[in-house]
């Protein structure tokens, strides 16, 4: 998860300690990487934006300091070979990233010249969409993971604003807050039935506890 109001300074962000690690961290990356970027242009959000260009830098340390790691890593020509692999995934993740951050630049355009994105975005069958959470939403002040937002309803929750403050790639453990609004991902029946719970029109489903709870 990161959080930001005016950007994130690289240089205090600590790398990985393992190849595994930092493998990890930018396959995560790459996944919420493009969802900004097609957030960025749907909003028309600058924010959103820079925060695509702050992480496709942290990719491209990542890259520098994953390449450097497998060269000292490797011992034997067997070794050799299997980092190379890695080193190929590494690479991709680090492409997908690059593309993220060429879809960002659109913004450059007004929206008058970029009239072929609604088509685009129509036409996919997950779209990029925003609710707010209501005071009356049993949503509120439950965290992602303990109501199961992703499995629940299918939407996934890419970002959200707090306030004059973004958190971009919440995690399970994000507590959601009354105001808040969500920016989520996914097929528009799947929207259609967050909502209702975001409005507070639906009850949350409830969950039996555990045996001895």
């Amino acid at each position: 998860m990161v959080e930001t109001s005016l950007g994130v300074d690289d240089s205090k962000e600590k790398v990985p300690r393992t190849v595994r690690e930092i493998l990890t961290e930018m396959k995560d990356t790459s996944e919420v990487i493009v969802d900004l970027a097609y957030a960025s242009l749907v909003f028309d959000s600058e924010d959103m934006a820079e925060e695509v260009h702050h992480l496709e830098r942290r990719m491209d340390t990542l890259l520098y300091h994953i390449r450097i790691k497998a060269m000292l890593s490797a011992r034997t020509r067997r070794d050799a070979e299997q980092l190379a692999g890695l080193l190929q995934v590494a690479s991709s993740a680090e492409a997908i990233s690059n593309a993220a951050k060429d879809i960002v630049l659109l913004l450059k355009y007004d929206s008058d010249k970029r009239p072929f994105l609604p088509i685009v975005l129509k036409e996919a069958e997950e779209k990029i969409k925003s609710l707010s959470l209501a005071d009356k939403s049993d949503m509120v002040n439950r965290s992602i993971g303990e109501m199961g937002v992703e499995s629940e309803t299918g939407m996934r929750v890419i970002a959200l604003k707090r306030g004059k403050r973004w958190l971009y790639d919440p995690d399970e453990t994000t507590k959601l807050k009354a105001g808040d609004m969500l920016i989520v991902r996914g097929t528009d029946n799947g929207f259609e039935v967050l909502r209702s719970f975001a409005s507070g029109e639906r009850r949350w489903p409830q969950y039996p506890q555990p045996e001895g709870a």
